[in-house]
């Protein structure tokens, strides 16, 4: 049981930190403090810092083997990867009303972006990301990360998707969007009116190769099959 109190103490780290945004009376003072934008960064930076250090304690925790692996899991995992990659690096501070941070200022429903791919690209990258590494990881230490990973980003919609069908003008501001990914584009409600952002996509190509040379030396694992 010893070999476990490093992965369920990261665990109850990560989830504390991440009951913050839930608790006005600790969120508040600390964007007072902060500012909004600090307050992000910081908040960003310490979820990181975190989710790292869960990785760390998975990977050191016994080795009790569910499922062997599988060469299709592997590629499963290289398939979704850049599709969590392109819609996170797309969601990041794009205007986006539904959102993590409910950015309303510059956007525009006949024109919405990211949001007309989904309502919630942020947390549809994250459930891409756990579920993919969940499957192709038959290991119990990182059965139990990836799901509550899963789990934990499902949630992340479903409280997102109620709130934002709280706010006044749902229905002008959500027309061309959708909750599923690309449900509007499929149902004709929305229709791209331009090319991607050279820049986002620059940043999710960058990103995507920096995880793919980075994986071995930070997660002890190579990323491709």
């Amino acid at each position: 049981m010893s070999g476990w109190l490093p992965l369920l103490a990261a665990f109850a780290l990560f989830l504390a930190a991440h009951a913050i945004p839930m608790r006005p009376d600790i969120r508040g003072p600390l964007v007072g403090a902060l500012g909004r934008r600090g307050y992000l960064v910081l908040y960003s930076l310490l979820s990181i810092g975190l989710l790292y250090l869960l990785i760390l304690a998975v990977n050191a925790a016994p080795r009790v083997t569910l499922w062997a692996p599988a060469l299709w899991q592997r590629w499963l995992v290289n398939l979704a990867m850049p599709a969590a990659i392109l819609l996170a690096a797309f969601g990041i501070g794009a205007p986006n009303p539904f959102g993590v941070t409910g950015k309303a200022e510059g956007f525009d429903p006949a024109r919405p972006g990211i949001a007309g791919i989904t309502r919630h690209p942020l947390m549809w990258a994250f459930a891409l990301w756990a579920g993919a590494h969940l499957v192709a990881n038959g290991e119990l230490a990182h059965v139990l990360f990836f799901g509550a990973m899963l789990v934990f980003a499902l949630m992340g919609l479903a409280a997102g998707e109620a709130r934002a069908r709280r706010l006044p003008d749902f229905r002008r501001l959500a027309v061309r969007t959708s909750l599923l990914p690309g449900a509007a584009l499929l149902t004709g409600r929305w229709q791209p009116r331009g090319w991607p952002s050279p820049l986002r996509l620059g940043i999710a190509v960058v990103v995507w190769l920096g995880l793919l040379y980075l994986h071995p030396p930070l997660i002890g694992a190579v990323a491709l099959p």
